[in-house]
């Protein structure tokens, strides 16, 4: 199996999980003489059952990210904690450019104006060129995951 199958089946898994829960969930509680539409002790044999094979699906994936080398200097998980990070900063910039643009609303030149600290034209651009960035890495990642066995 190839890591993208992988990464595809983990979060089929995951979106299963949550399903079974709601499921659970709705059942756990039902009106005095009323019986629940399923057993509930079976949907959590079921989701504990799921619970454990995503836990060993995950553990090979990581196992994988961590044997395999994205290029000569990195591994598959330091490259995804590079694009991680790329995100984390862009978000940073943008949401503080975000909050520095912000109208306000001022009904008298009496009440207090707020005046922007940075530079939102700058803060911009440095979030446009981490978006590209991690474009970039992105793509490189996933087109990886296609090539590199799941371990």
């Amino acid at each position: 199996m190839k890591l993208a199958e992988a990464l595809i089946l983990r979060a089929d898994m995951q979106k299963r999980i949550e399903q079974i829960k709601s499921r659970l969930y709705n059942i756990v509680l039902t009106l005095e003489g009323e019986s629940p539409s399923e057993d509930p002790n079976i949907l959590l044999k079921e989701v504990s059952l799921l619970q454990d094979e995503l836990t060993t699906l995950i553990k090979s994936i990581n196992r994988t990210n961590n044997n395999s080398f994205f290029n000569d200097e990195l591994t598959l998980s330091e490259a995804l904690v590079e694009r991680d990070a790329l995100i984390a900063k862009r978000t940073i910039l943008s949401s503080a450019a975000e909050r520095a643009s912000e109208k306000q609303d001022r009904y008298s030149r009496s009440e207090i104006k707020y005046v922007s600290t940075i530079d939102v034209k700058k803060f911009l651009k440095e979030a446009d060129k981490l978006s590209k960035e991690f474009r970039e890495l992105d793509t490189k990642i996933q087109g990886m995951n296609w090539t590199v066995d799941l371990v």
